[in-house]
């Protein structure tokens, strides 16, 4: 699983990390390892939550495939409402450097790439920025196992990453509590190049799906300003047959796999 509450701070943040039986990047590359399947194909209901408690909802379809080298595609295609329908995304995971994204707006009528620049700004109006959607390798990060703690029904470890290289990173550093029995992170805290806090993720709902450990919904806050994104799956389907077509340019102008 390459993807991506409630705080609870204990008198563990006092022990000392040799009574850890794992290391902080053992930890880390397990997360990274946890299996998702080769494909899942998934409807999501997208909640975009301004702080007065509003909320626009959006239907999403997403399909998602592993090529022979671990390296995932990704679509998404907007279903509802009517102001988003049919924008289409595409992303295409590479081994050390930036992943590469299209985005088909319907408004427009073509396909546009998204610059490596743009990796700071959000996608269609979330909490989530073009970066976020990144896959991180764990050797861009050091990762310091810094206490053990629940938070919620999960026992986690407390890890706390950060990159090798700052610049490739939005992000100065980000606190991970990662599940003991599934190793999935179940909450992270992400902090700005100023230190401060800025954007909390919580698993809400975690569950085996067809044998892989599946957060069925999540969180994002923005803590600074108050907006929020939540992610519910609705429906998801893991290891069918997907066409190669679907994960193509040609796909996101037609919205047809040919």
């Amino acid at each position: 699983m390459k993807k991506r509450t409630i705080i609870a701070l204990a008198a563990a943040f006092l022990l000392p990390a040799t009574s850890f039986a794992l290391t902080g990047t053992e930890i880390a590359q397990k997360a990274y390892d946890v299996e998702d399947g080769t494909t899942r194909h998934t409807a999501v209901q997208m909640d975009l939550i301004d702080k007065d408690g509003s909320v626009d909802a959006r239907l999403i379809e997403e399909w998602g495939k592993d090529d022979a080298n671990d390296l995932t595609s990704v679509v998404m295609v907007f279903r509802s409402p009517a102001s988003v329908r049919d924008t289409r995304f595409l992303q295409i995971e590479n081994k050390g450097r930036d992943d590469d994204k299209w985005i088909y707006l319907p408004a427009l009528k073509r396909v546009r790439r998204i610059a490596s620049s743009e990796g700071d700004k959000s996608f269609m109006g979330s909490d989530a920025t073009y970066d976020d959607m990144d896959t991180r390798e764990v050797e861009q990060d050091t990762h310091d196992l810094i206490r053990e703690e629940s938070v919620g029904q999960w026992n986690c470890y407390v890890v706390k990453d950060t990159p090798v290289d700052p610049s490739d990173s939005q992000y100065s550093y980000r606190i991970s509590w990662i599940d003991k029995q599934s190793f999935v992170p179940v909450k992270m805290e992400m902090y700005d190049k100023q230190g401060e806090l800025v954007k909390v993720l919580t698993v809400e709902k975690l569950e085996k799906v067809q044998g892989y450990w599946t957060p069925l919904q999540n969180l994002l806050k923005n803590v600074q300003t108050g907006h929020s994104t939540r992610l519910t799956v609705k429906k998801i389907v893991f290891d069918e047959s997907q066409p190669d077509a679907l994960y193509t340019t040609n796909f996101l102008q037609t919205g047809r796999v040919q």
